[in-house]
């Protein structure tokens, strides 16, 4: 992608921005099949329209004490928000996926290398 800047030079910097994979896919399941003792009940990938971009995905997790989705994790550029879907107040920045899904609930052992960024 070729921008043009204000004094008519083309940059080809291309803004850098985290997205849901099928490694995050695959360890959102492990972490809700292993916290589902812990209060977790459901987790779902979600494409938010209203973000303005058409990749705008976030995961939304429920917990047993309530009905509408409690958590919403999102990446923006090089992190991973969780924000509390009730309040919508952002509640941690994490490195990592593995790390943002941790903060939730810590229901899977962290290992020294993230396999799930």
């Amino acid at each position: 992608m070729m921008q043009a800047d204000t004094a008519g030079y083309t940059s080809n910097v291309i803004p850098f921005r985290l997205s849901v994979l099928p490694r995050h896919r695959e360890y959102l399941a492990r972490w809700l099949s292993a916290g589902l003792c812990m209060g977790l009940c459901d987790a779902d990938i979600f494409i938010d329209d209203e973000v303005g971009s058409c990749d705008a995905e976030q995961i939304l997790i429920w917990v047993r004490e309530s009905a509408d989705p409690a958590y919403i994790i999102r990446p923006i550029g090089s992190c991973w928000m969780v924000v509390d879907a009730i309040r919508g107040n952002m509640l941690s920045q994490q490195t990592s996926f593995e790390l943002a899904l941790n903060f939730v609930r810590p229901v899977l052992p962290l290992r020294g290398n993230v396999a799930a960024a």
